[in-house]
């Protein structure tokens, strides 16, 4: 009687036990949704079954026990794999049939990928004619046809993965964003003003960028500056054609930024002294004014070293004197009336100012009187090189080349004498 009463509750219960299902955004084919009541109550089953095979007066009701056993394995096995080759075309589907640009750049696996897209609808169409999740999974053949589809599906990813890699190693930029970032690039790469959205993962700090116009008055494909996160706009030193593949234009970008920042920097050391340091500023951007103020800084502590040798032994201490009414200066202007970027530029100029007056403190009281003294090679040491016209970073005996990315106007960390223990090359 107890095995009669399991086996007629679970004849009720999978009788009434239906598919629901939810239609895919672009196509509108019925998908099978995640059903939580519906995976437990199988799993429950067939534990159920389990322990009544066990039980030694089966004999009678062995061949409907077996049948129901076989039924639900079938049913956990389809469903396990439907959901897994349906995750897997819904995610392919949007990239080998919704875009034209992915489709010519992999026509073989697009005309694969077309084969399996008629096959998985077939097979989702007939699901849908079947509501019951018993007689539907459990028809001769399913779960053979939904193994190929998935080693089929398998062979594309393979394909798409191997098309990713060749587009990571042309803009290896492209490591650092998500598969999915990257195809949405790849989507709309001949289209720069969808791909801006981007920007700030694969720069540290370019948001978008500013595009000339065309004789109608639309932005065109040549991009005349660039816009920081806190909406800083640095104009190109030339315009950056964005036409041809994305990994290749976006290479352009990269160059184009760099040099960029590069000329600005070459323009700002150059005109340092030509006028007073608060108004100087105000000409380049934060980033330039910034490492600028840290090179004449390096070169001024230089001169001073040199000057005492010569004789001048006060040569520090004016130079510290000089340090704090630049100082002051810059705090009386952030009282004043200043616009937020301006405000975040003087301020971040104002941290640094504040270690580098500390650094010029700290050796004019231990009496630093040579260049070579450890307490200013352990410093980081911004230096213009007029030969090469690049900016090199030395701290101790190392050197860097300074890397042109472009930072936007973003305020800096106070240095205490922990942080200084850890300092970074690029930014400062």
């Amino acid at each position: 009687m107890g095995m009669e009463k399991v086996l007629s509750e679970l004849n009720s219960t999978w009788t009434g036990m239906h598919f629901q299902y939810e239609l895919h955004h672009r196509t509108q084919v019925p998908l099978l949704r995640m059903d939580e009541e519906l995976i437990e109550t199988l799993e429950d089953n067939q534990v159920q079954l389990q322990n009544v095979m066990s039980s030694k007066y089966i004999a009678h009701f062995l061949d409907e026990v077996s049948s129901w056993q076989s039924k639900l394995s079938v049913a956990d096995l389809v469903i396990s794999i439907w959901f897994e080759v349906q995750r897997t075309w819904t995610h392919l589907e949007s990239i080998f049939i919704g875009s034209e640009d992915i489709r010519s750049q992999l026509p073989e696996e697009s005309r694969c990928f077309e084969g399996i897209d008629d096959d998985f609808k077939e097979l989702v169409n007939s699901m849908h004619q079947t509501p019951n999740v018993v007689e539907a999974t459990n028809k001769p053949g399913l779960f053979g046809k939904l193994e190929d589809i998935k080693s089929r599906l398998s062979l594309c990813e393979k394909a798409l993965a191997e098309y990713l890699d060749t587009k990571r190693l042309a803009f290896p930029r492209f490591y650092f964003i998500s598969s999915a970032d990257l195809l949405d690039i790849l989507s709309n790469g001949t289209n720069p003003h969808q791909v801006q959205k981007h920007l700030s993962k694969l720069f540290d700090n370019m948001a978008k960028m500013h595009f000339e116009a065309d004789e109608e008055g639309n932005p065109s494909k040549a991009a005349l500056g660039m816009h920081s996160k806190e909406d800083e706009y640095v104009p190109f030193i030339q315009a950056c054609d964005c036409s041809g593949q994305v990994e290749i234009w976006l290479n352009r970008v990269l160059d184009t930024m760099r040099s960029t920042v590069r000329h600005e920097m070459t323009e700002a050391v150059t005109a340092y002294e030509d006028k007073p340091r608060e108004q100087w500023l105000f000409d380049y951007p934060a980033q330039v004014a910034l490492t600028c103020t840290q090179i004449w800084w390096t070169s001024d502590v230089n001169i001073a070293f040199a000057r005492i040798e010569e004789g001048y032994d006060n040569s520090m201490k004016e130079y510290y004197r000089k340090q704090v009414a630049q100082l002051n200066t810059l705090i009386s202007m952030l009282i004043g009336q200043l616009t937020p970027g301006d405000r975040q530029k003087v301020m971040t100029i104002c941290t640094i100012d504040v270690h580098a007056r500390d650094v010029v403190a700290k050796m004019i009281s231990q009496k630093v009187e040579n260049s070579q003294a450890f307490v200013w090679l352990s410093q980081l040491r911004h230096r213009w090189d007029e030969g090469d016209r690049h900016c090199f970073a030395n701290i101790c005996d190392a050197q860097f080349l300074y890397s042109y990315e472009y930072l936007g106007n973003t305020p800096r960390l106070v240095i205490t004498p922990l942080t200084d223990r850890y300092k970074d090359p690029i930014l400062g």
